[in-house]
């Protein structure tokens, strides 16, 4: 996303549509001939041996931190089956080499993972004086060649980020098709990815009228269109009339950007965003992994995987999220379509470190005849079940539910092919009924990092001053003029009115006695905007500094 690392003001007016897609008979198919791996037929993504693929990952900034190779298996750890790298080819930051390039690929492909390359130096062109062309990066892409080609099971080419900005989008068309038929003709048989104009959020419905033009233009079929959802995407209705017009017009769409953190021109609805891309078997790749300058936006804090913001456990571990619904390449031996077998059943899941609003649930692995992949995590009511939660391994934690309530919880295996296993025998767990805990003792400093009309960025630094070590809390105080939390790293906040009550991370989950964790978060507000003055840790009523 650009207005993570780049500055500029841009105008959000709401989606306007200004053409429709072709009807939907008008299939997008792509020779099979030229199929020579990942490619296009029937308006999907489909691999070399004609398998579906759906993208579920992150974008990963490569190019500003080439040191954080790492993030490539941390991200494999989660869940993911793409991820997206950030190069530039030297028009705005440090080119990437061809060898730094045939490292990444080859790194992406040792962690199993699907590799979207894309230059991000087109980003905001005309408006941003910066940004370089689509021309330039297909130049780019051109002199890479001999580290690409072979590659093309493993490796979608992204021609440029985000390739045009606000100001005359119309203008985006023709060097898109340009640049599609330079690579075309220069002998790539790669998908090619393009990006929209509006920053790449389209909001004015410039590709969404040419899509089918762009579409034909490239003589493979081998083509799909990115759109990236922000805060012009703020309403399920904007979102799925977008994804749902290329769809029916059988062409080929993925969310190839997205962020759920409320920014100063609006609050992206995440949450249709991924179960629309599910229920239409579109892929998405999450704004990003980690090092953005507004921190709001990173799934984890400082590359760590093991730090995960509130944002990360929504794209990784949340519904519909990378845990439940990615599925691994078949090229890699994923999703093997010859493997029926479920896994075999979970154990009981039994429970610890019970809060009034906290607890974790650990179980005995399931087992697989090729490997699980992931656990859904359920809660059983009556004779329905709602899935709450989804993990990689075999415990979880489950946060910011009720004080004193009896819940029931099961757990289901998956493996790569999507198989389910049986459901868990359950167990039933009370949380605690709240109130002081003796020996507790803590003290909060809460300060305003910063303001803005509308907004502001504020921090709470728990510290606990008693003898022990608190190990799970909840954090409760409010708001005096009508704040609002809208993001928040460090924590997971709860509101009802003025009254906020916030569980922890998995890292600011224990604080050491004469400790302290720090959680800090983006809120709304009025005119005024006075500081909560009293705060309570699990109950105990805390000093203020």
């Amino acid at each position: 996303m650009a207005a993570a690392f780049l500055t500029r003001l841009v105008t959000l007016l709401g989606l306007v549509a200004l053409g429709v897609l072709g009807p939907a008979t008008a299939h997008a198919q792509s020779p099979g001939a030229l199929a020579t791996g990942l490619h296009i037929s029937d308006g999907r993504l489909v691999e070399g041996n004609g398998n579906d693929f759906i993208m579920r990952g992150v974008n990963h900034a490569h190019t500003w931190y080439p040191g954080e190779t790492r993030s490539l298996a941390d991200v494999k750890a989660l869940g993911a089956n793409t991820v997206r790298v950030v190069l530039s080819n030297g028009h705005r930051w440090t080119r990437n080499s061809a060898a730094d390039v045939a490292a990444v690929v080859a790194q992406c492909k040792a962690n199993r993972l699907i590799c979207v390359l894309e230059v991000h130096d087109t980003t905001g062109y005309g408006e941003d004086a910066a940004a370089g062309t689509l021309d330039q990066a297909a130049d780019y892409w051109i002199g890479l060649k001999d580290v690409l080609v072979g590659e093309e099971n493993y490796v979608i080419v992204n021609i440029g980020n985000e390739p045009w900005g606000n100001t005359n989008p119309a203008g985006w068309t023709d060097p898109t098709i340009a640049a599609i038929k330079k690579l075309r003709n220069a002998g790539f048989e790669h998908t090619i990815m393009v990006d929209a104009p509006n920053w790449g959020q389209d909001w004015q419905g410039v590709m969404r009228a040419n899509a089918q033009s762009v579409y034909d233009a490239d003589t493979t079929g081998n083509l799909i269109f990115s759109i990236h959802m922000y805060s012009v995407y703020d309403t399920a209705q904007e979102i799925t009339d977008y994804l749902n017009a290329f769809v029916n017009a059988g062409l080929p769409i993925l969310i190839g950007e997205f962020g759920g953190p409320p920014d100063q021109w609006g609050d992206p609805d995440e949450n249709t965003m991924m179960a629309t891309a599910q229920q239409l078997g579109l892929g998405y790749l999450a704004w990003s992994w980690s090092g953005n300058t507004d921190p709001i936006l990173d799934l984890s804090i400082g590359f760590d995987p093991n730090r995960l913001s509130s944002w990360g456990q929504r794209i990784f571990n949340g519904a519909n999220g990378i845990a439940q619904t990615s599925r691994e390449a078949t090229v890699f031996g994923g999703g093997n379509p010859g493997d029926t077998q479920a896994p075999t059943t979970p154990g009981t899941p039994t429970a610890s470190a019970v809060t009034a609003t906290s607890l974790t649930l650990n179980w005995t692995a399931a087992t697989d005849n090729v490997g699980v992949t992931g656990y859904d995590v359920v809660r059983v009511s009556g004779g329905s079940e709602t899935t709450v939660a989804a993990s990689t391994t075999n415990t979880v934690a489950l946060t910011g539910l009720t004080a004193d309530t009896t819940y029931t919880f099961a757990v289901y295996a998956r493996d790569a092919a999507g198989n389910r296993s049986g459901r868990s025998a359950t167990v039933n767990v009370t949380t605690d009924e709240g109130g002081g805990t003796p020996g507790v003792g803590c003290s909060v400093g809460y300060r305003v990092v910063g303001e803005w009309p509308g907004g502001f960025q504020g921090e709470m630094t728990i510290r606990n001053t008693g003898t022990t070590a608190i190990s799970g809390w909840t954090l409760t105080f409010a708001f005096a003029n009508g704040q609002t939390v809208t993001n928040m790293w460090g924590g997971t906040p709860t509101q009802s009115g003025g009254a906020v009550s916030v569980t922890p991370a998995s890292y600011t989950a224990t604080i050491p006695a004469a400790g302290s964790v720090t959680v800090g978060f983006t809120g709304s507000k009025g005119a005024t905007n006075t500081a909560p003055t009293a705060f309570r840790l699990n109950g105990t009523t805390c000093a203020t500094t």
